[in-house]
């Protein structure tokens, strides 16, 4: 049975619109930056911050019990009902190490029939000094060895993935440029992973 790597934020969920529009937004009523404009991500620059008032925003978010009030993405929660069964399911996700238990929960609760393991690598934070096992996902997935396809919306964890012979689909957001649309790139799946 081939084994699925996912992504979660921005690919099994819609972390950064939510976050953006409900959160970002009402706390600086000046922002009139939109989802769609993000072309890169960390979007700091865009957003006229620094990356670390940026990432305590985000860590803010996903402490304040609203990151697990975060639906699925409905084409990705009906591919699973639909082919989940067919494949083993990984989640492989970089989150700093204080918010990775909500995460980890958030998957478990909607994805949990299929994704059984969960797998984090550690996005840094001033305060946190954990051991440093991976630099980055394709150095993970190079040790854990049964990827046969990594799903992200980070084009720094593709090419890692790549590096480490693992598959890849670049699922689309608007910081990654991907020509196909989420149903496509859903409906690709077979064929990638079967060539």
């Amino acid at each position: 049975m081939k084994t699925i790597v996912w992504d979660v934020d921005d690919v099994l969920n819609d972390l950064m619109r939510v976050w953006l529009e409900q959160f970002w937004v009402p706390a600086h009523p000046g922002c009139k930056v939109s989802y769609e404009a993000i072309k890169g991500n960390p979007p700091h620059e865009l957003l006229g911050v620094s990356k670390p008032e940026y990432l305590a925003s985000l860590d803010d978010f996903r402490l304040s019990g609203r990151y697990e009030r975060l639906e699925p993405l409905p084409e990705a929660l009906a591919w699973f009902e639909a082919n989940g069964a067919r494949f083993r399911h990984v989640a492989l996700t970089r989150v700093p190490v204080a918010a990775a238990h909500v995460t980890a929960a958030w998957v478990l609760r909607h994805f949990g029939a299929w994704i059984r393991s969960f797998h984090f690598v550690p996005s840094f934070r001033a305060g946190e000094d954990p051991p440093v096992y991976d630099e980055d996902k394709g150095a993970y997935l190079h040790y854990f060895g049964k990827a046969d396809l990594l799903i992200d919306d980070t084009l720094e964890n593709i090419t890692a993935a790549q590096k480490a012979g693992v598959k890849t689909l670049v699922f689309p957001r608007p910081w990654n440029k991907s020509k196909l649309t989420v149903g496509q790139t859903l409906a690709a799946i077979d064929r990638e992973i079967k060539s």
